[in-house]
């Protein structure tokens, strides 16, 4: 069986990146989640209702012990299956301006987008080299490749998944691996549900703020065979904001 794991994929880009693996691939979906069982299982019903199939896993990408705990348990329980492609989607945002910006705030966000590629990656990708074989993308944002004001400690986190990406592209290529990122501007979604949208549009190119379906399309995308000449990019869908 052949699995591909999205992190934070109950909801927003998450969920839509499921749904459309699901769509346009065989792979069995792992649908990771923290806290929101109800939203990952309502995610696994739509998989279902597209004919595909998944299953919900738990743990918090920032907690190595249960990242550890729960993909080897989960491999025990299936010897035989593989997770070709790896989703690092999960993150969490915790804006404020950087003088007043609480350690905790800092380190939350971190260890989130950054530390969680490093413990669900670093976890996977021995079985990936053995297999000779693998996709590995990860979402990073704007706000990593331009800076965002008001968000120092996600534009850290997500910078350095960028720069991350482009290392670990040049370290794996050999084995038939291709680790790219994606960096979504402003799209609809929980994260962005507090944004004034009138306001902000008039900043895009395109004048509105995206779908987590156009985010999923290039994640699918690069997740599939067609991308095999494609490792250590960073691809902006962010309705020409910053090109």
């Amino acid at each position: 069986m052949k699995c591909a794991l999205v992190t934070g994929g109950s909801r927003g880009i998450g969920k839509a990146i499921c749904k459309q693996l699901a769509q346009d691939s065989d792979y069995h979906i792992l649908i990771n989640y923290n806290s929101n069982e109800t939203a990952a299982l309502e995610t696994k019903k739509d998989i279902e209702a597209l004919g595909n199939t998944a299953e919900i896993i738990q743990f918090n990408v920032a907690n190595a012990e249960q990242v550890k705990t729960a993909l080897n348990t989960w491999q025990e329980q299936n010897k035989e299956a593989l997770i070709e492609v790896l989703v690092n989607n999960a993150g969490i945002t915790k804006d404020g301006l950087f003088m007043w910006m609480p350690a905790e705030d800092w380190h939350d966000v971190v260890n989130t987008s950054l530390h969680g590629f490093y413990n669900v990656t670093n976890h996977l990708i021995q079985k990936m080299l053995r297999n000779r074989y693998g996709r590995i993308i990860n979402v990073a944002s704007v706000s990593g490749v331009k800076g965002t004001a008001g968000q120092t400690n996600y534009s850290a986190a997500k910078g350095a998944l960028v720069a991350a990406t482009k290392a670990l592209a040049q370290e794996v290529a050999k084995r038939k691996i291709t680790v790219n990122a994606v960096a979504p501007g402003f799209i609809k979604s929980d994260m962005t549900a507090n944004l004034d949208e009138k306001e902000l549009k008039s900043m895009i190119p395109v004048n509105r703020f995206g779908e987590p379906e156009e985010v999923a399309y290039a994640v699918s995308f690069l997740a599939s065979k067609k991308a095999s000449y494609i490792t250590g990019e960073v691809l902006n869908i962010n309705g020409g904001i910053y090109s």
